[in-house]
């Protein structure tokens, strides 16, 4: 919002000083395409493209431990143009840690943003003309608007009174990162299994992220082996291509869960991001739908400003709400349903969804379709997901 000549106070709980420094925790983010084009726009990019990867090729395929991956599966290919100019890349993967590192030094040289780090809210009061936020340590804000980006369990929307829809899911995502002897060649690969889908995908050099997952007491059992056994099990799943595979010391256990908020907005308050919404890790979606969040909230606000409008004014959130609320909820219920689709392990399941693969692989238009939807290149798109400044 800084970039685009708002005022902004940003609070973080975390020293900020400390943000880039911050140890590894495993987690990379795979950048669809046109959120790669919102940081181009921003002109973040230059510093965040050295270290991503770029994701040339998809495939998906459906198996059992033990067994080969069924020869029937889906491969969505950078030559078909269907993010982008044929050949350009799908996406690109980038560890969070650097991605993290380019983002705070951009926020350091904006001139119109401030930030208040440790700071914790305690309290928060709406009224018709704004809203004021009380620190832990004494301090009071005053904004015409307030923005909750503050994670799945955000304060600030428990503050507010918002409801959520949730559920746990009976699983845990194993994530660490794994060194191989043959390169990738950018392909990312998604790979369900009974237990969870086991997702690998390419980060620059000889290594590919993953992500594991398994039932909460198989995926502790697994976690807990030294680390020969770990990466028996690991090459056990990834196959031969890749030559040997040993996997980091460091890794990292994430407990699975939904969360949809009833609504985006109150008075003088807007959601974005997590805080929003929460959803299974099948496609690595969630951060894109939160950068999509972030654009169209963006638009909106410039675009009410320039009106003379109030920026936090009920007329001003709702036409933020409507926008995302399909996109959010269509694609959340969509991995949900994908999650509960390929853990059914019986042979007539197996066989529908090889088939089901198998014939929309061969149908162009729909893998696409498909593929662009996953670049985030469908529907009404915001400016900046065009690639376009406000």
């Amino acid at each position: 919002m800084g970039q685009v000549g708002f005022s902004v106070i940003l609070l973080d709980e975390k020293p900020v000083s400390r943000q880039p420094g911050r140890p590894f925790d495993g987690r990379v983010s795979a950048l669809g395409r046109a959120s790669c084009r919102l940081l181009e726009a921003l002109e973040l990019w230059p510093a965040i493209a050295p270290d991503a990867q770029p994701i040339r090729d998809i495939l998906v395929s459906d198996g059992r431990l033990g067994r080969r991956p069924s020869p029937l599966h889906l491969h969505f290919d950078h030559l078909d143009g269907a993010a982008g100019e044929a050949g350009e890349p799908l996406g690109h993967i980038i560890a969070n840690q650097q991605l993290r590192t380019a983002l705070h030094k951009a926020i350091s040289l904006l001139p119109r943003v401030s930030i208040r780090s440790p700071a914790r809210v305690s309290a928060m009061e709406r009224d018709a003309f704004g809203v004021t936020l009380t620190l832990e340590d004494g301090e009071t804000l005053r904004a015409p608007l307030c923005i909750a980006a503050d994670g799945s369990g955000s304060p600030l929307r428990e503050m507010a009174g918002i409801r959520s829809i949730t559920w746990e899911y009976a699983q845990t995502g194993i994530v660490v990162t794994a060194h191989h002897e043959r390169p990738h060649d950018g392909v990312a690969h998604e790979y369900f299994l009974p237990g969870g889908p086991f997702a690998i995908l390419p980060m620059t050099g000889n290594r590919s992220s993953l992500v594991w997952t398994e039932p909460h007491a198989r995926a502790k059992a697994l976690f807990a082996l030294d680390q020969d056994s770990f990466d028996a099990e690991l090459r056990a799943r990834f196959g031969a291509q890749w030559g040997r595979i040993e996997s980091d010391a460091d890794r990292f256990l994430y407990p699975l869960s939904f969360r949809h908020a009833r609504d985006y907005i109150a008075d003088r308050l807007a959601l974005a991001g997590d805080a929003a919404h929460t959803i299974h890790p099948i496609a690595g979606q969630g951060f894109n739908l939160g950068l999509r969040d972030v654009a169209v909230l963006a638009e909106v606000l410039h675009d009410a400003r320039r009106l003379g409008l109030d920026i936090g004014a009920r007329t001003v959130l709702e036409r933020y709400q409507s926008w995302r609320r399909f996109d959010n909820v269509s694609l959340s219920l969509m991995m949900d349903m994908l999650n509960r689709l390929f853990r059914m392990d019986t042979p007539l399941a197996r066989l529908a969804r090889d088939i089901g693969m198998g014939a929309f692989g061969r149908i162009g238009p729909l893998r696409r379709l498909a593929s662009r939807h996953a670049a985030g290149d469908m529907g009404d798109l915001p400016k900046l997901l065009r690639g376009e400044a406000l």
